[in-house]
This record gives structure tokens, C-alpha cells and sequence, in this order.
């Protein structure tokens, strides 16, 4: 599980500002200044509108403005420059002439994120990112090909803020990465384990590791990353200080492995998205999974309603998650007397077993269409059957 070592680090793509996008056409174009940084550019969010009378329409269009007016931040050149990709003059060159995928990924260098995306594209340039909303805006801005992120784990659940990127953001998901993540507990050379005060790591691989870690009597301390946790105590030489991260993180910045998987479960899985500018063509030779997000008005059943489309046609459910409607987290009381907010409106992200090339599969979202309020694919994708 190892990352490829056989190459020369690569300073992350740095987030750093926030503004609002105005909407544009379904291919917002972006200019890249020959210093390097973005310059100003404008994206929409494309959503599938349901045309089911005006009560659900106007419903849909709320949905839209409030994802469109939500921020999102832009890129800029941090202290240490990227290669090449940054000037206009390269990106154009790199575009036509590179024979290497680049790939962004979350993280530092030795971060779990970075051999999940060599697994999915092997031989790939992996492409260092500060944040999550970092990777999709510089697949966004052409400045990367693919980006590969954590979507959930079968220990620690779901990774919330990809799947409220997902919808903010124009990527298509084109496939899917399981990879098995086995934590170490690392320190610099010279420490011991009894010598350890607090641990730092990523908040999913502190839940991963729960167990162990109430037994040593540690404090956690949540960090952006992993690989950036075991940087971080090499690099001030902390001698009351451990890190939860990969073995190689450990030989990446010269830590000692105190002790090997140290996960609550052994089976501990993280699946990992695809994603890319354009979405792929469905296809039916192999096995294929659809992701989906969708809206529905408030009313007894109504969820009820819209899993029954796919039970129906004898479609499985791989996954179900609900995000709060962010801007609009609760919906007016139809109850006049008192006037106060009564529900919360929910997206609805699903996973389901079939092609979008199926015509079981087509029927069953024009069904959906007939009372949700908001309809989006994300994806149409094969399904990782790989060994892990």
C-alpha cells in the first residue's frame, strides 16, 4: 500500500480566498496570468430542474440560487511554486504534449489519498492539495485532469464535506477506488510510546483508531491530514508528540513506527470518487453504480415514495445519505398559528447498482421526477470489484 517514493516532491495547491462565482454557460473557461495565479472566472451549477407544475418549479429554482450564491473557493500560488501548470504558456503545452495523468488528491506527500489515486490511475503524476475544495477547483481550472477524494469509510462513515462539494461544484464521478488503510503510530526517533502526551492525525483516522488510543490515555489533536500530522511533529522534532499515519509517511520524513495497524477493525476500507470534467458513457459489458442527489417536498411518505421507484424495478441501494439544504436549513410551518419554523429540507445522495444505459435505471428516474423537486446525476460509473 505504499506510495511511490521514485519521485520529487510537490508543493500542495494552496486555498486560500473566497468569492462568489456569477453563472455562466456549462463550460466556464479560465485564465491563468503568466505569475501564475487565477485569475477571475465565473461557473454555474447545473442542476436537473423538475417540470412538474409552478409550485415545484419555483421550488427547484430555490434549490439552484441558493447553491449558486454559496461561496467557493478559488486557488492561488502559495510560497513554493507548482511545476510548470501555473503559467499559461506550460498549461498549454502540458495540455497537448504530457503523456502522464496528473491527478489531484487531499493531503502531503505520503497521505493515503496519494496511493488510492496511483492505485486508480497508476503511473499518474499525483498532484498535492491544501483542501478538498482545492483538488476540485483545480480540476475545474484545467489545471489537473482527475482528482481522486474520500467519499466514506467503513469504520469512521461518510466524508460530509465531499458530498456537499459534489453538489457545489460540475465534476463527474467516472469511477470508484476501494483501499485498505492500515494506521501505524509514529514518533521521532528516540521517543517512546510512554514518553507520548497527545497524537495528531485526521479526524477519520482518530475515530479509526478509537480504541487504541483511550487505552494509551492520549489526547487527539485533529489535523488537515495524516501525512501532514507525522510532517509536522518530524519537522519540530516533538518529543511528547506521536502521529497516526502510513508506514510510508513514516520513512517519508524519518519517523519511527511505534506500533502497526492500530485500527479499531482490521477490514478498514476508505472508497475513493473519480472525479473528472466530463462524465464517461454509461456502458453494460460489466458492473455499473449511479449516484444520484435529489430533493423531495415535505409529506408523509414521500421518502418512502421515491426509494420504492427502485425497489420496484428491482434495483439495489448501495448507499443512502441526508445533507441539510445549506442557506436553508428549515422550512416554514404550514401551521399559520404560530408561524415558526417547523421541518428541515434535506438533500437526498443515493447510490444504486445499475447503468445509466439500462432502461430500468432510466425508467425509474423519470418515475423519481414525478414528485422530487430536484434531480441530479453525479455519475454513472464501473464498480471498483477489485481485490483490496
Amino acid at each position: 500500500m505504499a506510495a511511490s517514493l521514485n519521485r520529487s516532491p510537490i508543493t500542495p495547491f494552496h486555498s486560500e480566498n473566497s468569492r462568489k462565482f456569477s453563472q455562466l454557460g456549462p463550460r466556464a473557461g479560465v485564465n491563468i496570468s503568466s505569475n501564475g495565479t487565477c485569475s477571475k472566472r465565473r461557473c454555474s451549477i447545473a442542476l436537473a430542474c423538475v417540470d412538474n407544475g409552478n409550485d415545484e418549479n419555483v421550488k427547484s429554482r430555490e434549490v439552484q440560487k441558493i447553491l449558486e450564491d454559496s461561496p467557493s473557493e478559488t486557488l492561488s500560488k502559495g510560497s513554493h511554486s507548482l511545476p510548470r501548470p501555473l503559467s499559461s504558456t506550460h498549461l498549454s503545452n502540458k495540455l497537448t504534449d504530457r503523456s502522464r495523468l496528473r491527478v489531484a488528491y487531499q493531503g502531503v506527500h505520503g497521505a493515503y489519498s496519494e496511493s488510492a489515486a496511483e492505485k486508480a490511475y497508476p503511473n499518474c503524476q499525483a498532484v498535492p492539495c491544501e483542501q478538498f475544495d482545492t483538488a476540485f477547483e483545480a480540476v475545474e481550472s484545467w489545471l489537473v485532469d482527475r482528482a481522486v477524494l474520500p467519499i466514506e469509510n467503513s469504520l469512521g462513515g461518510s466524508i460530509h464535506r465531499n458530498y456537499d462539494l459534489l453538489l457545489r461544484h460540475r465534476l463527474h464521478i467516472v469511477g470508484e477506488v476501494k483501499f485498505a488503510v492500515r494506521h501505524c503510530l509514529l514518533a521521532n526517533h528516540g521517543v517512546k510510546v510512554e514518553d507520548l502526551k497527545r497524537v495528531l492525525s485526521h479526524a477519520q483516522a482518530l475515530a479509526q483508531c478509537e480504541n487504541t488510543l483511550t487505552k494509551l490515555g492520549l489526547v487527539r489533536e485533529a489535523v488537515d491530514d495524516t501525512a501532514g500530522a507525522a510532517k509536522f511533529i518530524a519537522f519540530h522534532k516533538l518529543k511528547d508528540s506521536g502521529a497516526i499515519a502510513s508506514s510510508a509517511a513514516a520513512r517519508i520524513y524519518g519517523l519511527n513506527i511505534l506500533a502497526e495497524d492500530i485500527q479499531d477493525n482490521s477490514y478498514n476500507v476508505t472508497r475513493f470518487l473519480m472525479l473528472a470534467r466530463e462524465p464517461i458513457i454509461p456502458g453494460t459489458d460489466r458492473p455499473f453504480k449511479t449516484s444520484i442527489v435529489f430533493s423531495l417536498e415535505e409529506g408523509p411518505g414521500v421518502l418512502f415514495k421515491a426509494l420504492a421507484v427502485f425497489a420496484l424495478r428491482q434495483i439495489n441501494l448501495t448507499k443512502i445519505e441526508s445533507r441539510p439544504l445549506r442557506n436553508q436549513p428549515l422550512r416554514a410551518s404550514n401551521d399559520t398559528s404560530n408561524g415558526s419554523p417547523k421541518y428541515f429540507d434535506y438533500l437526498f445522495y443515493v447510490d444504486f447498482e445499475a447503468s445509466m444505459a439500462e432502461q430500468n435505471s432510466q425508467n425509474a428516474l423519470r418515475h423519481l421526477k414525478e414528485f422530487a423537486t430536484f434531480l441530479r446525476v453525479l455519475g454513472s460509473y464501473p464498480v471498483d470489484t477489485s481485490m483490496i
